[in-house]
């Protein structure tokens, strides 16, 4: 019984936790001018998903490693088909996605499901590193939603940046990754 009440309890927390982090996030966003979609993006996303990271971290620091990456995979999931399903049904006039999302943030989510397919075939581990550089783009990502939302001078380095170095590197790493596991399971 009392295992329960501290689920319940804990739950209670990171969903009123949570409602300030957005809450707060949202009314600074807004007071320095930051748009309703760069809210949702990133102070929105990274608020409701941080019941998630801790669930994942606790896992994988206990060895649950299962669990850890089935929280993960199974909230982006339902997000995608189930959350957003559920809201475009509901929705009197269905949801209106703007051009600039399908322009350039559903590229990028597409792009981040692509990118974790090494997963698949280096003996399903994310290493450190891997880890590193999953944080590093979701911190490149956040940098240039925020360049982009308030016109910063820095805009069009950063673009050039990425889109010459960053995800020509990437893309040459996941080759290799991608090879270099196919000549490990091909020699006994």
């Amino acid at each position: 019984m009392s295992n329960l009440a501290y689920v319940l309890g804990g739950l209670g927390m990171l969903v009123l936790g949570s409602r300030w982090l957005v809450d707060g996030a949202v009314v600074f966003a807004q007071a320095l001018g930051v748009s309703d979609q760069v809210i949702g993006l990133t102070i929105i996303a990274a608020g409701t998903s941080l019941p998630e990271v801790v669930t994942s971290i606790v896992a994988a620091l206990r060895g649950e490693r299962d669990i850890a990456v089935g929280n993960v995979v199974g909230s982006n999931v339902f997000n995608i088909l189930g959350v957003l399903g559920l809201t475009g049904l509901l929705a009197p006039t269905g949801i209106a996605v703007p051009d600039a999302m399908v322009g350039f943030d559903i590229p990028v989510m597409i792009a981040v499901a692509v990118a974790c397919l090494p997963i698949c075939f280096t003996g399903g581990v994310i290493s450190r590193w891997e880890g590193g550089v999953l944080f590093a783009y979701y911190l490149a990502y956040t940098l240039y939603l925020i360049l982009a939302a308030t016109h910063h001078d820095a805009l069009p380095v950063f673009s050039v940046t990425m889109l010459y170095f960053a995800l020509p590197l990437t893309a040459l790493t996941l080759a290799v990754l991608a090879v270099q596991e196919r000549h490990r399971r091909i020699r006994p």
